[in-house]
């Protein structure tokens, strides 16, 4: 499925994809008025709500309540490159929920279909049409 990419006017990008617009500006500091995401702060989100469908499904099909759960993304960055060299992404359990189901949490977050794309990385191609 085709993503048509547009540039409306400032520092924003939209996409336009399975008939959603997704939104994106830059920072007040990088030029643009601050008033959607930044394209990398999509990219981080991704990650996280990624793993968080993977602990909701993996919760939903036992009949745990999510209602206490919620995930913490981080990142820590190279001082020199300044690329993100980490990311961890701490699963917030609350007291009662299983023991028996903690490792099992973390496996299903681990499935997390935008991370495997990252380690399993896709050919990219820039053309001009």
């Amino acid at each position: 499925m085709d993503m048509h990419i547009y540039l409306p006017g400032g520092k924003r990008v939209d996409a336009q994809y399975k008939g959603f617009t997704i939104q994106t500006d830059q920072s007040v500091t990088n030029g643009g008025e601050g008033k959607s995401p930044a394209p990398f702060d999509l990219f981080l989100g991704s990650l996280g709500t990624c793993a968080g469908f993977y602990v909701l499904s993996f919760c939903q099909e036992r009949d745990i309540p999510t209602k206490d759960i919620s995930l913490l993304l981080t990142t820590q960055r190279d001082t020199e490159s300044r690329m993100i060299n980490k990311i961890t992404i701490d699963i917030n359990l609350p007291d009662d929920f299983p023991d028996k189901y903690k490792n099992a949490v973390r496996q299903a977050a681990d499935l997390c279909a935008v991370k495997k794309h990252i380690l399993h990385a896709p050919e990219f191609e820039i053309k001009i049409s």
